[in-house]
């Protein structure tokens, strides 16, 4: 059997970023922001181009390396990004600005994912990307399948968390949680999923027409 290790660090190699990201990247580390892995944002930049976003929302806008690839992803993109701590956005604000991306091509919203969801609109948005607010995780889904239009896309990062999701033995909270999560789609014939290994996992669900 091939050393699927070596196989995922190619992956996680294999996927380049711009400088502006790099920036952005070294601010999160500074911060003590987890981003999602350069694989990770060629996978949303890849969704972002192929779906032909105009609309997407992020929850967990960090220092803003994924909203980055979204929006480098689909030049038509608007995306609406929300995270509750506003030192976080006024550093992706700052990536926003070195890469040049238009003020009216991003909505940084402060405040918690679900409170901001609940207020958006019914079948509007092309992709939803899920990074944050675990704890509510579940009550972001409901959301995200109201807010996403037919063929739409939702994305969720961690989702085999540190690589304990598939270990029967890890039982935490924040495991169950993921495991959760994967059990909403399997018994949901609203979407089509994927589980992709990359970064720390990253779950797909297209939603049916």
């Amino acid at each position: 059997m091939a050393d699927k290790i070596s196989s995922w660090k190619f992956t996680e190699d294999f996927a380049k970023e711009s400088e502006v990201i790099q920036r952005a990247r070294i601010r999160a580390e500074e911060m003590g922001i987890e981003c999602v892995t350069a694989s990770v944002g060629t996978h949303l930049a890849f969704l972002a181009s192929t779906l032909r976003a105009k609309a997407i929302v992020e929850v967990g806008t960090g220092t803003g390396v994924s909203a980055l690839h979204l929006l480098l992803g689909s030049p038509a993109a608007v995306l609406a990004t929300i995270d509750s701590e506003q030192e976080h956005q006024g550093a992706a604000k700052l990536a926003f600005t070195e890469a040049g991306i238009a003020s009216n091509r991003t909505r940084v919203i402060v405040g918690k994912a679900v409170d901001v969801m609940s207020n958006m609109a019914d079948a509007a948005y092309d992709l939803v990307f899920l990074d944050a607010d675990r704890e509510t995780l579940e009550e972001q889904l409901h959301e995200a399948s109201r807010l996403l239009r037919p063929g739409g896309v939702v994305a969720i990062a961690h989702a085999l968390w540190r690589d304990r999701v598939p270990d029967p033995a890890m039982r935490d909270e924040a495991t169950s949680i993921y495991r959760d999560v994967l059990r909403f789609f399997e018994n949901n014939d609203n979407f089509i999923t994927s589980l992709l290994a990359s970064g720390d996992g990253l779950l797909l669900a297209s939603k049916r027409a």
